[in-house]
């Protein structure tokens, strides 16, 4: 059975709690933090760059980074950075039952505060909708788009597309 990430394509979310550790119950609880879904050895470390806290580390170029969530305070100056697409804000305290995750967006044409959306797991199958919050520009060609979804769903949902788009 095919379940490693360069087998099945994307990384699932059993992977991502064995390999880099996710914040804590507590610590989601405080705030927005950056969850890093990076396990890829290359050069790279914009993020290690953007994080004015220094919440974000890496051992070498080449290795994956390693991030501090007591430090980091959920800014997501990392996230339009981030070459890979790899990096996204959890913010659970967003509403009563919802939750926001700030996720990279590259698609045209641009979403619009209020739309709704389809919420895509990391495989791209839609899991559920979501809300358009906010939409900032990063400083590339990168957008971070913010969106309110059910708290249940925050930790899967890692992309969007436009409700009635055919994904198959």
């Amino acid at each position: 059975m095919k379940n490693e990430p360069r087998e099945i394509g994307y990384l699932t979310y059993d992977v991502l709690k064995k390999t880099i550790g996710l914040p804590s119950g507590e610590r989601l609880a405080k705030g927005p933090v950056a969850i890093i879904e990076c396990i890829e050895d290359i050069p790279c470390d914009p993020c290690v760059e953007a994080c004015k806290l220094g919440a974000i580390s890496k051992a070498s170029l080449t290795t994956p980074p390693d991030i501090d969530y007591e430090k980091c305070t959920g800014c997501a100056l990392c996230v339009d950075v981030c070459p890979g697409l790899a990096i996204f804000v959890i913010n659970m305290n967003y509403k009563e039952g919802k939750a926001l995750i700030s996720i990279p967006y590259e698609m045209l044409p641009l979403l619009k505060r209020g739309e709704k959306v389809d919420a895509l797991d990391r495989s791209g199958k839609k899991i559920g909708v979501g809300e358009i919050v906010k939409v900032r520009k990063g400083t590339g060609a990168t957008f971070v788009v913010s969106v309110a979804v059910g708290k249940d769903l925050v930790m899967e949902a890692r992309s969007i597309q436009m409700q009635g788009e055919i994904n198959e």
